[in-house]
């Protein structure tokens, strides 16, 4: 009977505790993905470099693109990611991967043109050693009733 009980114990305390590591890796990519609309915004090519993983593909309304690209477009302007009103976001963890959907509305200049159009943003990161990369992020352009599903 002892043995069942310690048995029960050491399972919930092994259950809990890889839920609390689940939480913490939830809140640190969402924090992560945070930040990285705000360097977007800052044009903060310097953060964003390590971030971008050197072979992530980047999905928008106009076309599809790899990193350096990517960076060269937020560094030039030419789509200057003002601000990503972030209103809800869903996130799973498998593994070393990381899958965040983001609700934004995200207010941008694009072509010399002032937009605001609501997205859902998929983002996949991968943890390689001790950071976190961004291996593909794609707008999904999406009704403002849109919801998202956790």
């Amino acid at each position: 009977m002892k043995k069942i009980i310690l048995f029960l114990f050491l399972l919930v305390v092994f259950i809990q505790q890889g839920f609390s590591q689940e939480v913490s890796v939830a809140n640190e990519i969402k924090a992560l993905s945070l930040a990285k609309w705000q360097w977007m915004a800052d044009k903060d090519i310097a953060k964003l470099t390590p971030l971008f993983h050197p072979q992530a593909k980047f999905v928008h309304m106009s076309g599809t693109w790899n990193t350096p690209r990517e960076l060269e477009i937020i560094q030039s302007g030419s789509i200057w990611y003002k601000k990503a009103d972030v209103k809800d976001t869903a996130i799973e963890i498998l593994g070393n991967t990381a899958l965040v959907w983001n609700r934004i509305t995200l207010h941008a200049v694009v072509g010399g043109n002032e937009v605001s159009t609501e997205f859902t943003v998929t983002e996949v990161y991968q943890k390689e050693n001790t950071a976190w990369q961004l291996l593909a992020l794609t707008f999904s352009s999406v009704r403002d009733t849109h919801q998202l599903t956790k």
